[in-house]
Formats: structure tokens, sequence, C-alpha cells
């Protein structure tokens, strides 16, 4: 482990730098068209970087929106019916209220009343009927449009998008592979900002505080290079030092796992030894 050469004294907290990384998985099955990128590459948050074959998909696609053509011309047929239906029915009110008029006038018979009205009742029937028609077949339009959505799902996972902006760690596929759902397809992090994680004893806890600023110290030469820290995460229980700290003895210790949040200008790598020094 580091050793401090700052007058003899001995750091507050020794650990390694981690990152963030994520790795970035296949949402779709078929082959790989495209994987445009490279171990080490700098990607921005949104870049496509790759597609997974979606043209069976897309055919299956156009195959429902032609069956979603040919259900909509038949729904359009039938508001056709209910539309002539509707104006028939229209003129017979005005011809049932007409009678109406000249019965209250004595001008009309109760069998010309009886008819005017009984065929209104006849026009509403009719309509009611036309329309329960079309029910199936208005179903029928919301079952394709949501197999047309699904598809459309699944176009848009076949394109592999860069979900944070990083670096890219580790690549594990190549264009021209068959890929599966799952199939993990390169892993990458956001190298702007390291955590330095560190192990600290019980009687240290005290001069800490999450959002305090300390100073992180690596290797550079035969000298320390300095950064600023933050403080970001402190555990709230203890554990035994872990086997990579330190002497045997130390390592039975227990201690609290602490988070350095630490801007990186390029030189801080994942798994890089480094030292804390609390300010005074």
């Amino acid at each position: 482990m580091l050793l401090s050469c700052s007058n003899g004294e001995k750091a507050d907290g020794y650990g390694n730098f981690e990152a963030t990384e994520i790795t970035v998985s296949s949402e779709a099955n078929g082959k790989l068209e495209f994987f445009n990128l490279e171990e080490g590459q700098v990607l921005e948050k949104g870049l496509l970087v790759g597609l997974v074959d979606t043209l069976q998909l897309y055919l299956n696609k156009q195959q429902l929106l032609a069956s979603k053509e040919t259900v909509a011309s038949k729904s359009g047929g039938v508001s056709s019916q209910v539309s002539v239906l509707k104006q028939q029915l229209q003129t017979a009110k005005t011809e049932q209220q007409r009678v109406q008029n000249m019965f209250a006038e004595n001008a009309a018979t109760q069998r010309q009343l009886d008819q005017a009205n009984g065929q209104v009742n006849v026009l509403k029937k009719q309509i009611l009927n036309v329309e329960t028609q079309n029910s199936p077949i208005l179903n029928e339009l919301k079952s394709v449009d949501a197999k047309i959505a699904q598809l459309n799902d699944q176009i848009a996972k076949g394109k592999i998008t860069n979900p944070i902006a990083g670096t890219v760690l580790t690549k594990f596929a190549e264009p021209g592979e068959i890929v599966s759902f799952g199939r993990p397809l390169y892993k990458i992090a956001n190298m702007a900002e390291m955590t330095l994680r560190i192990y600290i004893s019980e009687t240290q806890l005290s001069n800490i505080k999450i959002g305090q600023e300390v100073t992180v110290k690596i290797d550079s030469g035969d000298e320390m290079k300095d950064y600023n820290g933050i403080i970001s995460w402190i555990s709230a229980s203890a554990e035994f030092t872990p086997k990579i700290i330190q002497t045997k003895e130390e390592r039975v210790n227990l201690v609290y796992a602490v988070k350095v949040k630490v801007k990186n200008d390029g030189s801080l790598k994942i798994g890089m030894p480094a030292e804390m020094w609390i300010s005074e």
C-alpha cells in the first residue's frame, strides 16, 4: 500500500479508486448489423452505437398496417350506413312532429300518428343494430394497433443507444455476430469523477462527515500528487478490513468504509491505490 512521505506522517485512510460501471446488453435478438465503438473510446450519452437487425419486425409491421387498412374500411362502411340512417331518422322526426301538430288540431288521424311514431322507432333500432355490428370491428382495430405498438417497441430496442457519457472499458461483441436478449455488448463507466473507497477506524469517525473536503494523494514518480476530494458516503456499520488493505494484523480490525468523490484529470484509473488525508 501507499506510504506517505510527508514529514513521516501517516495518511488517515487507504483505498482504491472505483467508478460506476454499466454493462450495456442487447434488448433484441438477431444479427448485429453494426457496432461502432472501441475500448477506451469516450462516448456521449444518447449516441447510437449499434443496431440489431430488425427487418423481419419491419415486415411484420407492414403486414399489420395493411390489415389495419382492411379492417378500417369495414368500419368505414358501417359508419356510412349509420350516417345514412341518422339522416333518415332526422327526416322521420320532422315528419313525426308535423303529424303530431296536425293531430292536435284534428287534421290527422291516430293511424297517421302511429305510423310516424313507428317509423322513428324502426330507424332508431336499425341505427342501434348497425352500431352494434361496428363494435367487434373497432375492437379488432384496437388489437391491431396494440400489435403495431409492440412491434414499434421491439424495433426501437434494436437500436443500441449509449446510456451514459463515459469511457468504454470492455467490448464483448463484434459486428456480424448473432446476439440475443440480455447478452452483454460492452461495459462503460463515467471516468470524469472517480470514487475512492477507503477504510477508517472507529476513532477517526468523529473527524469526518459527509460533504467534508479532504486531500487525496496518489503516487507520481518519486513524489505524491494531490487532488481535492469530497466525502460522499460513510458506512453506517463496521466490517472487517478487506484483505487487500495493509498487514495481516490490521486486516482483522473493524473499520468503516468511506467514499470520496474526486474529479479526474485523466490520471486516475479504476483500481489505482490512493491515500486520504483529513485537512486540519
